[in-house]
């Protein structure tokens, strides 16, 4: 103020000597490209997650829509078998492949110990991959053939009367109630049911995923930042550590779906209200295992069956 008064500038008067206004243009300048530099940092951060996100909502609108899911489903085969025959690439222990394989897909493998011990990990997940995709669709096959004599029977029951109906699935951890038309079910001979079992599972799995990522996605944008306290650049850091978060957050989800496909099935009650509105209990000791229990397991399953109006 002492030097404004010096130079006999007055209070609001407009300052128009050029060093001032030369000084004010050069910080503001400073400010704005300050400004800019941290959106444009903001903007990296976030393109980021949106090369994520579009990743995902692209296979969320296969699951949705049916679109190259069959395709999606084949990759997460393939990289699952993939994940087993690389842990166990160096560690050569039979016993634990067995249980593995057992516990993920739910059949044992038919490779033999001494092949097993020097079959190269290609070669292991292609007899994986095949091996699981045939018990896969004799799986299927054999949910169409139990399945459809009961929805036939509904149908023919209720008429067209019945839109919808709600099969229970469940895998003995998770559970889920496979919404599908009744009428398409009964035209596909039961393969509409696998392609919605198949749709929904892929898209809640999806989704679980998705959320947790996001947050470990927060996090992650949060600790990096103490990476400019030791002189690196926190962006890179973030990017390196998003790669490999969401790398392992698609092969998890991969191993989800296919665990579920394969180790799930219609559990089976022997007392069942069919005017229950929901499933309040299930027993899951005993599940649709092999061809003797197809005749038994239909009498069940009809009475399982929520009918939707």
């Amino acid at each position: 103020a002492k030097v404004m008064d010096f130079a006999g500038y007055k209070e609001g008067e407009v300052i128009q000597h050029s060093m001032i206004t030369k000084s004010i243009e050069r910080a503001q300048k400073k400010v704005e490209e300050n400004n800019f530099g941290v959106r444009k940092r903001l903007l990296e951060y976030d393109d980021v997650m949106n090369k994520q996100r579009t990743v995902i909502y692209k296979k969320r609108n296969h699951a949705l829509f049916g679109e190259r899911l069959a395709l999606d489903l084949d990759n997460a085969f393939y990289d699952s078998c993939s994940l087993i025959a690389s842990k166990f690439d160096t560690n050569r222990n039979y016993e634990e492949f067995k249980i593995e394989v057992l516990r993920d897909f739910a059949f044992e493998p038919s490779i033999e110990e001494q092949a097993f011990l020097k079959i190269p990990a290609l070669q292991l997940t292609e007899k994986l991959y095949e091996e699981l995709l045939d018990f896969y669709d004799r799986k299927k096959a054999f949910i169409c053939e139990s399945t459809s004599p009961v929805l036939k029977n509904i149908y023919k029951q209720n008429g067209e009367r019945i839109d919808n109906i709600a099969v229970p699935f469940t895998d003995g951890h998770r559970g889920l109630q496979i919404v599908t038309p009744l009428k398409k079910c009964i035209e596909s001979e039961g393969k509409d049911l696998i392609n919605s079992l198949e749709r929904q599972i892929t898209l809640s799995l999806i989704d679980d995923a998705w959320k947790t990522h996001l947050r470990q996605m927060d996090e992650l944008k949060q600790s990096v930042q103490l990476a400019s306290y030791e002189q690196k650049d926190p962006l890179l850091i973030y990017k390196f550590e998003a790669f490999n978060l969401f790398k392992e957050m698609i092969a998890v989800t991969n191993k989800q779906i296919v665990s579920f496909l394969m180790r799930s099935g219609i559990p089976m009650q022997e007392e069942q209200d069919i005017q229950q509105a929901e499933i309040e209990k299930t027993d899951m000791s005993r599940m649709i295992s092999n061809k003797e229990e197809i005749d038994e397991a239909g009498d069940i399953l009809e009475k399982f069956l929520k009918i939707r109006e």
